[in-house]
């Protein structure tokens, strides 16, 4: 009596046939199935990386808080010293450099930053910030700073690897990279799964590929959304397709507004202004003054007050609250007079440059605080785990040989040329808004016709 092998997941068996999905998207399937799959095996490992810095930078807005505990936060006293007294507190401190901006403390037990440039050994792209109590004029340290959101070394550093794996300008596009294919690769799977989905819902509890099938293109649905906004916001600041992005709401008055510098006093404001050494951030009228007109439009904690760049320029003061709500008014003050100049409101943005602000905000942790931080969190893990479960279901797929068999070729044969024609014009437009999505797209299509023509000749070959 011979036995037959229960037939598993990890055993060729012949397959049930599957009904034909009618429309244009029957021989799209493929197409779509053969690019998710060779995406997601190219690109992946930068996603991975992405992903994986992008999980730690959401974690170290926290972190921050505990490591540099003693300088970011004071014992709250009774009143506080006038800013000028601060900053000349940290410049006795570190006379070294120019005062670039100051940020008065925003809270009762916070620190006040004094931000200097051109100190040696600090990188120039970076400032020095100078830790002040407001209360006693104590320097409580000093640590290196990028960036509008105040990023302290430990955030810097994964930042950067973030960005650009701390390898400059030309590592920016492994980012722009993996944002530039994230959107694509999550769209192909959203579209596959829902096209499985019954036959999906059919071999719940089996093992083997079709259970990490499963759980690849469940997570990958509800996660979707969230690569999709990632995607974009990633790409709004990047080096290539950011530069068409600011090109295009240029075109279409959606830039992000100014307030203007120039100090508006009459001929003596140059030398007025020049009543500071300018190292030391007071020019004309003083610190304080500029601080209180700049209070007296509204503008309330936490602030950033930037000394004029030269005589002829004014003090900027803005807010650089980019949690919600979202506080970005600045205003113009004549260093000779402590008259407000100009004034920029947040409520005036233009549509798209509040999105812009919002969008950035919401991707690097900002908008919405921890419960933000988390979320980015969680859509980094579920990107983790999509990633492995893809490289799972290849190795499963080639049956316990080194590596999984690829997805056939020729399925672009089979979409019909209505379809084709205009997908190829979207591609094409896409390719030149996106060059990191099309440069690797063309190579990929290049490099598949040489494999086919030789397959197809070895094939040839074989057959004489």
């Amino acid at each position: 009596m011979s036995t037959v092998p229960p037939t598993t997941d990890e055993a060729p068996r012949p397959a049930a046939p599957a009904p034909e999905p009618r429309g244009p998207w029957a021989p799209l399937r493929p197409l779509v199935l053969r690019l998710h799959f060779y995406a997601g095996l190219l690109v992946a490992p930068f996603l991975l990386v992405a992903a994986l810095t992008g999980f730690l930078y959401a974690g170290a807005f926290q972190a921050e808080k505990l490591v540099y505990a003693h300088e970011m936060t004071v014992p709250v006293g009774d009143a506080k010293l006038p800013v000028s007294e601060q900053v000349a507190a940290a410049r006795k401190a570190h006379p070294e450099g120019t005062v670039t901006a100051v940020r008065p403390s925003p809270r009762d037990d916070a620190s006040t930053r004094v931000l200097l440039s051109g100190v040696e050994g600090v990188d120039a792209t970076h400032s020095l910030a100078v830790f002040v109590d407001p209360y006693t004029g104590e320097v409580r340290g000093a640590l290196e700073q990028y960036g509008s959101t105040g990023a302290l070394p430990l955030r810097t550093w994964i930042d950067e690897f973030h960005r650009d794996l701390r390898l400059g300008e030309n590592g920016r596009l492994y980012s722009e990279l993996a944002a530039s294919w994230l959107w694509v690769i999550a769209g192909g799977g959203v579209a596959l799964w829902f096209s499985r989905r019954r036959a999906l819902r059919k071999v719940r509890g089996t093992g083997g590929r079709r259970r990490t099938l499963g759980l690849h293109g469940t997570v990958g649905v509800w996660a979707a959304a969230g690569f999709f906004f990632l995607s974009a916001t990633g790409l709004t600041w990047s080096q290539y397709a950011g530069a068409h992005i600011d090109e295009l709401r240029t075109s279409l008055g959606q830039s992000t507004p100014a307030v203007s510098s120039a100090a508006g006093a009459g001929e003596h404001a140059g030398h007025d202004a020049a009543g500071g050494d300018g190292g030391d951030g007071e020019h004309g009228v003083g610190l304080d003054r500029i601080l209180a007109a700049a209070r007296a439009e509204g503008l309330g904690d936490p602030v950033e007050i930037v000394p004029p760049a030269d005589a002829g320029s004014a003090y900027v003061v803005r807010q650089v609250q980019r949690s919600w709500p979202t506080k970005q008014d600045a205003v113009a003050v004549d260093p000779a007079t402590g008259a407000v100049t100009d004034v920029l409101r947040f409520d005036d943005f233009p549509v798209l440059a509040k999105l812009t602000r919002w969008g950035i905000d919401l991707h690097t942790g900002v908008l919405f605080g921890l419960a933000n931080q988390i979320a980015l969190m969680g859509l980094a893990l579920a990107l983790i785990l999509l990633i492995v479960w893809g490289y799972r279901m290849w190795w499963q797929r080639g049956r316990g040989s080194a590596f999984g068999r690829p997805i056939p070729r020729g399925a672009w044969a089979q979409v019909p040329p209505y379809v084709m024609v205009p997908l190829m014009a979207v591609i094409a437009v896409l390719g030149y808004f996106l060059p990191l999505l099309g440069i690797p797209l063309a190579v990929f299509l290049a490099l598949d016709v040489v494999l086919g023509e030789l397959a197809h000749r070895r094939a040839r070959r074989t057959s004489v």
